[in-house]
């Protein structure tokens, strides 16, 4: 059987070392595996223990690997097994690595969910549907997610929807109050919110939608404009109105208005 006939620090990394058996190099190994598996000058290994070592030693470079990843900042344990693999770990190393780390409590899917809810929540102010996708796709388990979704009560999401669909109607000036509700409701959609949190929370702002007078009166004039350069291009008579009359409409000029609007338009017409 071998025996290590020397042990030598590495040049590039003093916390790995090189292992001689009977006078030739054999392998090398972190120095928390020379501590495990108690090598030192003198002892004689099996192949087998040979083989614990190595094993375990690719386990503590996996483990130093994750430890690097985690620096940045919390990851779930699907992500770190996804990235040791990636670096050419086996599966069996990976595993018992992450073991590891979540043994001495660097990696804890609990923690993380509520974490990440946490942080999207207070940044990105994401609802509920978004949040568990990203859960999905860190490969939290359902159960986890249900728990960490559950500290997301409905008046939070309530009170986050609303703020976000204030600020997208103080930025919509120049639309109609139909054309700011879609606008909102596509934005809190993609956000993860549901249809009844949002209609509550578009609900709770209607009154700010509501354009002045005379805002109304430069709506219905620049969507009407816009319509008529369009179509007069190729209609005339009843076709032009009905198709202005149309793509006013679908842009939530109130029927009055676009009846004003196109009477007004063929007055001028006849009196050129």
């Amino acid at each position: 059987m071998p025996e290590i006939t020397k042990i030598s620090t590495q040049k590039n990394n003093a916390e790995r070392y090189n292992i001689f058996l009977d006078g030739k190099y054999s392998f090398s190994a972190d120095e928390q595996v020379l501590i495990q598996f108690g090598l030192t000058k003198g002892k004689v290994l099996d192949d087998w223990e040979i083989d614990e070592i190595i094993f375990g030693d690719e386990i503590r470079k996996a483990y130093n690997k994750a430890l690097h990843f985690l620096g940045f900042r919390m990851r779930s344990e699907h992500e770190v097994k996804e990235k040791l693999m990636a670096s050419g770990f086996g599966e069996a190393v990976a595993l018992e690595a992450i073991n590891k780390l979540k043994e001495q409590k660097f990696l804890d899917d609990d923690s993380f969910s509520k974490a990440l809810l946490e942080t999207r929540k207070r940044t990105a102010k994401k609802g509920p549907g978004a949040i568990r996708q990203e859960l999905v796709r860190k490969g939290i388990s359902k159960e986890l997610q249900e728990e960490a979704l559950d500290a997301f009560p409905e008046e939070e999401q309530l009170k986050l929807a609303e703020e976000l669909a204030g600020k997208i109607a103080a930025r919509s000036s120049g639309k109609t109050p139909q054309q700011i509700r879609q606008k909102i409701q596509d934005s809190l959609m993609r956000k993860g919110y549901s249809y009844d949190i949002i209609s509550t929370a578009i609900e709770r702002i209607e009154t700010d939608l509501e354009p002045e007078e005379d805002e109304w009166d430069e709506l219905t004039e620049k969507t009407g404009e816009k319509a008529w350069r369009t179509y007069s291009r190729k209609h005339s008579g009843k076709e032009l109105r009905r198709r202005v009359q149309q793509a006013m409409y679908q842009k939530g000029i109130p029927p009055d208005r676009i009846s004003r609007f196109i009477e007004a338009k063929e007055e001028e017409l006849e009196n050129e």
